[in-house]
């Protein structure tokens, strides 16, 4: 199952690394990301905020990333006052701000927390993407974008989650090179067209 999932593997990687970039503009810039998902599909949302507030491969500065789905205290307090369905599109609305991403992660996409993050996450202006199994879902139906695993198995769709998180953040260290780079390549010509105007 995995080998025929691997397969159709081209629009998934490409959309992942494309991802990468993209994150890393929101959050060199000052964004957030928040994450969030249900079983193992929360474990590996924290495994993504831990990449990024550590780091991948590249040594780089930590960057601001919050997984919902590990806030215990959050989620039990939020649990015993309000609706099940409010577990995470509170804490989304809680530190959520216009211009962050929330990535949601849910082999089904059609579990009810994670629907109702993902709307609140659009509602507050959030870019909100999904990474989920086989379309379609309800979930890739309200958000921004969805990376769409086609695959029966949840076993199968969590270990290629695992591999496009990987790609994401891939993604993201090779983005934050490139701004490196051409911030060191453009230093020396300012300096250059200084000393110009002094002579």
């Amino acid at each position: 199952m995995l080998a025929d999932a691997l397969a159709g593997s081209r629009e998934w990687v490409d959309t992942a690394h494309r991802w990468g970039g993209e994150l890393a503009g929101v959050l060199a810039g000052g964004g957030r990301l928040l994450t969030a998902g249900n079983g193992g599909s929360a474990a590996e949302a924290q495994h993504l905020t831990a990449e990024l507030v550590g780091r991948y491969r590249d040594e780089r500065p930590p960057f601001s990333a919050i997984c919902l789905s590990a806030e215990t205290s959050s989620l039990t307090a939020i649990g015993n006052d309000y609706p099940a369905a409010e577990l995470f599109a509170r804490q989304v609305q809680a530190h959520g701000r216009r211009g962050d991403v929330l990535v949601l992660m849910s082999t089904s996409g059609r579990s009810p927390n994670i629907l109702s993050a993902a709307e609140r996450g659009r509602a507050a202006g959030l870019r909100v993407w999904a990474f989920t199994g086989s379309r379609p879902n309800p979930l890739e139906a309200v958000v921004d974008e969805a990376l769409c695993i086609d695959a029966p198995a949840t076993a199968t769709v969590q270990e290629l989650h695992l591999v496009a998180l990987h790609i994401l953040c891939a993604g993201f260290d090779a983005a934050l090179r490139r701004s490196d780079q051409n911030a060191a390549g453009r230093a020396p010509r300012r300096a250059g067209r200084e000393m110009e105007v002094t002579r």
